[in-house]
């Protein structure tokens, strides 16, 4: 469907480098890291918005871009849509003048009719007549969606789409926004730096960093699973400290970090040193030691910090490092959980996730 390699530096000296692929049919494919990765100058480089300095791009086919033949198709013949973080929106149009903008060149009928269904399609027939300041966020989002959609594209391209949008309309946002991705069946690329907006709506993830995809996949394997420590960072992995290998019985590892030892499995290799990923929600805070094995980790500590973390509240102990549990509300409160209480932390040795340290 789309096969890029796109290579983009700028005149500061900023580059952006990266290779993507994008099987045939209606998947949808994030782009995810911080800020300044390179994710929306990739988006850019796509839409035909920025002009590659070496690299090819093509789409079903049909050549968007080929450096080495200065072949350039302008943005207006790329068949996609673009849906900008901001919407932008009309303010002075109304919702149906806004979504049917960029079809002027059609005739009046087709034009209208072309409105009619994908207003039915994305269910904003009712809001045709109101003005965009009339409009809540998710639905502001949808008419940005219909102006986008009206032009009949081959690929959709969305910039940090839910960006606007806070707290609950963010959520019920996101949520629609998926069931409409599934129902359009339309292939997409999405922008995002946050990881629910990535598991929520991706079929497979590309994981930027400094203008380069680092790993790639689906997005519950690259979040459980990164190969590197700076996606583990980026994909916002709670606790990533450093382990020394101490012992190696069968399939299991024991492992130095701090001054604690843990247990994990082995990924096989002659490495000694590890990054040491284990993903917050997979400890458990208990008021009494249960047996330690080498299949269930049960260290013990005393809680230095408590703050929330969305619905979840994350409770750093020190338990010869800082490790980082996210447990209920209810579950602090049963265990009158505040700084300077004794607790063990409890996560099974499958829950860590090793990461070679080769440097």
């Amino acid at each position: 469907m789309l096969n890029a390699e796109i290579a983009k530096t700028f005149k500061s000296g900023v580059q952006v480098k990266a290779s993507l692929s994008l099987p045939p049919g209606p998947s949808v494919t994030v782009l995810f890291g911080v800020s300044g990765a390179g994710k929306t100058t990739l988006l850019r480089c796509i839409a035909g918005l920025e002009q590659l300095t070496a690299g090819k791009i093509v789409f079903s086919g049909q050549v968007w871009a080929d450096v080495s033949k200065r072949r350039h198709m302008p943005t207006q013949k790329r068949p996609i849509g673009y849906l900008f973080q901001d919407y932008a929106l009309f303010p002075h149009l109304n919702v149906r003048d806004n979504i049917g903008f960029g079809i002027h060149h059609l005739a009046s009928g087709v034009r209208s009719e072309r409105i009619r269904t994908t207003a039915a399609t994305l269910q904003i027939e009712d809001l045709l007549e109101r003005q965009p300041d009339e409009l809540s966020g998710g639905q502001q989002q949808r008419v940005a969606l219909a102006r986008v959609l009206v032009r009949e594209p081959g690929l959709l391209l969305l910039d940090e789409p839910l960006s606007a949008l806070d707290g609950v309309a963010r959520d019920h946002v996101r949520a629609e926004l998926a069931r409409l991705l599934r129902r359009l069946q339309i292939p997409a690329i999405i922008v995002t730096h946050d990881w629910v907006d990535a598991l929520t709506l991706g079929d497979r993830l590309h994981v930027m960093s400094r203008g380069v995809v680092l790993q790639e996949g689906s997005p519950q394997d690259v979040f459980a699973k990164p190969q590197y420590a700076e996606v583990a960072s980026v994909v916002g992995m709670e606790n990533l400290v450093v382990g020394h290998v101490r012992e190696r019985t069968a399939d299991v590892l024991k492992l130095q970090v701090g001054t604690a030892e843990l247990y994990a499995a082995d990924p096989k290799g002659d490495h000694t040193d590890y990054f040491v990923c284990i993903r917050g929600e997979n400890v458990t805070l208990e008021t009494v030691r249960a047996g330690q094995s080498s299949a269930r980790n049960n260290l013990r500590g005393r809680v230095k910090e408590i703050s929330a973390a969305g619905s979840l509240m994350k409770v750093i102990v020190d338990v010869g490092f800082e490790i980082v549990a996210l447990v209920t509300h209810q579950a602090v409160m049963d265990m009158q959980l505040s700084p300077g209480v004794e607790v063990f932390a409890v996560f099974k040795a499958s829950a860590v996730h090793l990461i070679p340290r080769t440097v």
